[in-house]
């Protein structure tokens, strides 16, 4: 195999490797855990994680090592958190907390709070469909600028 297609191959090994982390224990995994799983180097998935942030797949710390976001799931607790499969997890926004349940074929409840007064919300997400009390999702960055500052996003 040539570097170029070993490079591609630890970047798929390691995507999957950070979704099945964040799917068993709601939390990435860290280089090193990332190395030592896929019998890599370091340095290795280092360059492997910040190929997967320029496709957008992550979004890494400050710094470059650590892993911040693999959508639709956010390392740091937020206000978006979707519980189902007798779990939990974080999600980046109300968007990404519909594909928590979307991507994986499960029933959810969202738990949030309305950004304007901070009121409590739940919905929840029963054979592919949103049920809740009428509730507008309200993007205030156009889905064409989110990538402009994703974290602030």
């Amino acid at each position: 195999m040539n570097a170029q297609a070993e490079e591609a191959e630890l970047e798929r090994l390691a995507r999957l490797y950070v979704y099945g982390r964040f799917l068993e224990e709601a939390r990435p995994p860290t280089v090193e855990e990332t190395a030592q799983a896929l019998q890599a180097t370091g340095a290795a998935v280092t360059l492997a994680f910040e190929r997967l942030a320029r496709k957008r797949v992550l979004v890494l710390e400050e710094g470059g090592r650590e892993i911040r976001m693999a959508m639709p799931f956010s390392a740091v607790e937020t206000p978006f958190e979707v519980r189902a499969i007798e779990r939990r997890w974080y999600a980046n926004c109300a968007w990404d907390a519909l594909g928590i349940p979307a991507m994986l074929n499960c029933d959810a409840r969202i738990v949030t709070r309305c950004a304007d007064c901070g009121t409590s919300l739940t919905l929840a997400v029963m054979d592919g469909e949103v049920v809740g009390g009428g509730e507008v999702v309200h993007f205030g960055v156009p889905a064409a600028r989110w990538w402009d500052d994703i974290v602030f996003t």
